[in-house]
């Protein structure tokens, strides 16, 4: 199994490295929405909005919000004021308990109708474009042009495109913070902006051959038509699982469509310097992949999916399962060899100087070197700072922050266990709980 992992490994980052740019599209010949889900997001809505419009002057912008209990409705009534009155490609969608706060794909889902009725009969669903936009999102200014190009939505069988994620807030200490939490913050920060540009952005370009390109939460692109297509009579194109974004990806794919995704533009987004709130939006993700898994028989079954492509999707939806097993079954060969060694330690000392320590640098290298590896590859491809020996580092920090996802696999299992399926939104780094306050003002 590790000597399969390492092999896929190295099949995906072969043609990641050698990829070179694609040409764009025409932006003007498309219709752009960009749908902006908002849950108590007055901190950040603002600047979003104001970059937005002036990045995008020809995008409608429709903002959903989800009965925030702060003022972002009253931030994006303001801003759509002008002294010529509302703009008029601003958009508030105002959504109000019990019917509110069911998830970020029912908000997407009221975003999909808000267009549609705006839209009319006479629009052309395949000429317009809905984008998932979080409200700290900055997508780059080329992305429009990017996803217009020929072989993404320029091929009328695509009905989706993915664009890379960027960490806004990479090499940026958190605000307040100093000492071991300073430093901690800041190579969790790293780590997050590695694992998006690294190792997830080779992931998704290798599934190019496979077919099987999944859709994120920010920077999702959508054909309205596509959309249309897996709607149903209720208008929810976006389903009810956590991890919303993939389970669009499965009925787009499985309903025939093919998705895209481009390492040629990008999103920013703002990263979590806390670990707990880490943890939370992990274990969510987690969860949300181990909801999906009840597709495991549709994708196999799936006409419009090659096997190595369903395979490619089923091994996906299997890994917070397979952390699970792993979590127990690699620590017994550990915990007999430290039970002999309290007995018997001369035994051991003989088995480990007779070639034993042979294994234990084979599979040290095998199990290390699939993770340490994204840490060069993160340097020299897009954080080229210092020497290589950085790089290497980072690779090591990576290896270490993978053993997080076997926590969060077992706090998504409890949760799932438990019937705790609710969509609980992770607070930005901006929100400050009162015992975070005082330890910075401290």
């Amino acid at each position: 199994m590790s000597m399969a992992f390492v092999t896929y490994v190295f099949l995906i980052i072969v043609p990641f490295v050698r990829r070179s740019p694609a040409p764009t599209g025409v932006v003007v010949e498309w219709d752009w929405h960009l749908i902006i889900p908002c849950r108590d997001e007055e901190l950040v809505i603002g600047g979003t909005i104001e970059y937005l419009r002036t990045t995008f002057p020809m995008a409608h912008l429709w903002v959903i919000d989800d009965d925030s209990d702060d003022s972002t409705a009253q931030v994006v009534e303001e801003l759509r004021q002008s002294e010529t009155g509302p703009d008029d490609h601003v958009h508030l969608v105002r959504r109000r308990r019990p019917d509110a706060r069911l998830g970020k794909g029912e908000a997407l889902n009221s975003g999909y109708r808000a267009i549609k009725a705006w839209l009319g009969q006479d629009a052309d669903p395949s000429r317009v474009i809905v984008v998932v936009v979080d409200a700290d999102g900055r997508p780059a200014a080329n992305c429009f042009a990017v996803c217009a190009a020929d072989h993404l939505f320029g091929d009328a069988e695509v009905g989706a495109v993915q664009i890379d994620v960027r960490m806004s807030n990479r090499g940026v200490a958190e605000r307040g913070s100093s000492g071991i939490r300073r430093w901690r913050g800041a190579l969790l920060v790293r780590m997050q902006d590695l694992e998006f540009r690294a190792a997830i952005a080779a992931i998704q370009y290798s599934r190019k051959f496979t077919g099987t390109i999944s859709m994120g939460g920010n920077g999702q692109f959508t054909r309205m038509s596509a959309l249309d297509s897996i709607a149903g009579e209720e208008g929810r194109p976006w389903g009810g699982c956590l991890l919303e974004d993939f389970e669009l990806g499965v009925h787009l794919l499985t309903a025939g469509w093919r998705t895209g995704f481009s390492n040629d533009t990008y999103v920013d987004q703002e990263a979590l310097y806390s670990l707990r709130r880490f943890l939370a939006q992990r274990t969510r993700w987690s969860q949300g992949t181990m909801q999906c898994s009840r597709y495991a028989r549709r994708i196999w079954d799936s006409e419009h999916l090659r096997t190595v492509g369903a395979a490619e999707m089923i091994y996906y939806l299997a890994q917070p399962w397979m952390q699970l097993v792993g979590s127990i079954v690699y620590p017994i060969p550990m915990v007999i060899l430290a039970i002999t060694t309290i007995r018997a330690p001369h035994v051991t000392w003989d088995w480990f100087t007779g070639g034993a320590w042979m294994f234990f640098a084979i599979y040290g290298t095998i199990g290390l070197l699939p993770f340490v590896i994204w840490g060069p590859i993160y340097w020299f491809h897009c954080e080229r700072k210092g020497s290589v020996l950085r790089g290497l580092g980072w690779g090591l920090a990576y290896a270490l922050y993978i053993y997080t996802f076997y926590i969060t696999s077992w706090r998504a299992l409890v949760r799932l266990v438990r019937g705790r399926n609710g969509w609980a939104k992770t607070r930005r780094n901006a929100h400050q709980s009162p015992a975070e306050t005082a330890a910075v003002e401290h």
